[in-house]
């Protein structure tokens, strides 16, 4: 699973909201998909670009995932490598392009229990769970200093004139 991040959630985030005003998701094309939009918004490549690379090779991001290789020299690798690289692992785009990670969907449980994984709205609700645990994820791991000890409570002064 991706590290918590700021990056990584704000990421997810733009990427609900971009697709979820998108008219041209589709999930057979490797540009239009639901790895391909969160690809779009981490490279800053068109649909046309990333479908482009995929097509070096054969299969589906699933495929490309399992066959990728960061020193083979296809640029769809190249691509894998920065989505990689950014905080995201192997795994959470497999799980992506499904809809089948049981962290993210215990989290949309209350909402959609058994997403589509090519259902636009699935996707984008997918994604802001996904985010949203994250979220928690980096909260948690946020320490404040315990200050109770040397704070001193102290009466606001009320001056009148």
């Amino acid at each position: 699973m991706a590290k918590p991040s700021l990056k990584i959630i704000q990421v997810l985030r733009n990427t609900a909201k971009k697709l979820e005003q998108s008219a041209s998701y589709q999930w057979g094309h490797m540009g239009a998909c639901n790895c391909g939009f969160l690809a779009q918004e981490v490279t800053a490549l068109t649909q046309r670009e990333i479908h482009s690379r995929a097509m070096e090779r054969y299969g589906d991001w699933n495929e490309q995932l399992n066959d990728y290789c960061p020193t083979s020299g296809l640029l769809m690798d190249d691509l894998i490598s920065e989505l990689l690289q950014f905080g995201f692992d192997v795994d959470d785009l497999k799980h992506l392009e499904k809809l089948s990670d049981p962290k993210v969907l215990q989290k949309m449980a209350d909402h959609r229990p058994y997403p589509k994984h090519n259902n636009k709205a699935d996707v984008v609700a997918y994604l802001r769970a996904m985010a949203s645990m994250l979220e928690g994820e980096l909260l948690a791991e946020v320490q404040l200093p315990n200050y109770t000890k040397d704070v001193y409570i102290q009466a606001p002064v009320i001056v009148s004139i």
